[in-house]
């Protein structure tokens, strides 16, 4: 062979569109990436040798929170490394998910999400991440049945003097939620279609303000979990109406369902779950999902649940994938119906 053509032979190829130059783009794509895996699997072995932050995207007080410090306290003895409860409230629920779907998928930054996530797909018509597609499930922690309650001073006993008193003044109650787009706003909407009644929606940061206001009269009535009002239900200084889901809360066997209160078919309540980003190694979720589940299926947190009227589920990341995608599909046509939208 002669030397000209062995040397056009190992001669790179060069195209007047830059081909080379994208190969080698390409190539360096390839390795940065192959350093990522790396170095993620890398933390897999190690992890944890540091703290772990639990995300809350409510005010300290509510549900979300006092479920995240119960399995954290628990989680930080398996594991070995402190468990921080970190607050970041707004936008119903939503700023709290994107830190999360941004950060580092390290196994050190995790979400404590809820229903309110699979909603605010509905309701905003922007979200800065997608819920389904930038969060890795671990596990659902518990399901809290939602209540109506009002203040005492509300001449309201029954689901029936609440609308009748409603249908009489168009407007003048209100009703307070954890933020636009959460469980309690559209419960509140859901309540005003089926009854046929005009409320007044005062979004909050979460139960924990919601509450006070609640309790101090600014407020006539919330539909929030069970867990940030039950001790003010039982003390008398709330009065509970009905719970939101189809049976009746072993934690207020005597109130009513809405369903038996005459909104037939009723059913929508919360459930509280941990994810972690996207990116984070399946070694890591599966180590978490393992610890996790064997705290929430024990009867210490069962007797803590119990004692907030949560019942503790622990599930697997993919039994939990597949609530989050039934409940985006239901919530959807819920939110259409009652149209309920956030710019």
């Amino acid at each position: 062979m002669n030397t000209k053509l062995l040397g056009l032979m190992h001669r790179r190829p060069v195209s007047p569109s830059g081909r080379t130059g994208d190969l080698r783009k390409s190539r360096l794509r390839g390795i940065a990436a192959a350093l990522a895996l790396s170095s993620l699997a890398a933390t897999a072995q190690t992890w944890p040798a540091k703290p772990i932050n639990l995300v809350v995207p409510f005010p300290a007080g509510g549900t979300t929170d006092v479920l995240a410090r119960a399995i954290g306290l628990e989680l930080a003895k398996a594991l070995g490394q402190p468990v921080i409860v970190d607050n970041k409230p707004g936008a119903g629920a939503t700023l709290g998910a994107d830190y999360v779907a941004k950060a580092k998928p390290d196994g050190y930054t995790l979400l404590v999400g809820a229903v309110h996530h699979t909603i605010a797909t509905s309701v905003y018509k922007k979200l800065p991440y997608d819920f389904q597609k930038d969060l890795a499930p671990i596990t659902t922690v518990a399901l809290v049945p939602n209540v109506l309650v009002v203040n005492p001073n509300l001449p309201a006993k029954t689901v029936k003097d609440l609308l009748a008193l409603a249908k009489a003044e168009p407007g003048k109650f209100t009703f307070g939620s954890n933020g636009n787009g959460t469980v309690q706003h559209l419960i509140g909407a859901q309540v005003e279609g089926m009854g046929g009644v005009q409320l007044l929606h005062v979004p909050y940061k979460g139960s924990g303000p919601l509450t006070t206001d609640l309790l101090g009269g600014q407020i006539s009535m919330s539909f929030d979990t069970i867990t940030p009002v039950l001790q003010h239900i039982k003390g008398g200084k709330l009065r509970a109406l009905a719970v939101t889901t189809a049976k009746r809360s072993s934690a207020l066997p005597d109130v009513p369902t809405l369903d038996e209160a005459g909104l037939k078919g009723f059913d929508l309540g919360t459930w509280f779950g941990v994810l972690a980003p996207a990116a984070t190694p399946k070694e890591l979720v599966i180590r978490l999902n393992t610890e996790m589940v064997k705290i929430i299926r024990s009867p210490e947190f069962r007797r803590k649940m119990d004692d907030i009227g949560a019942e503790p589920v622990g599930n697997t990341p993919d039994q939990m994938a597949r609530q989050i995608k039934d409940d985006t599909e239901r919530f959807a046509k819920l939110v259409k119906d009652a149209k309920v939208s956030i710019d």
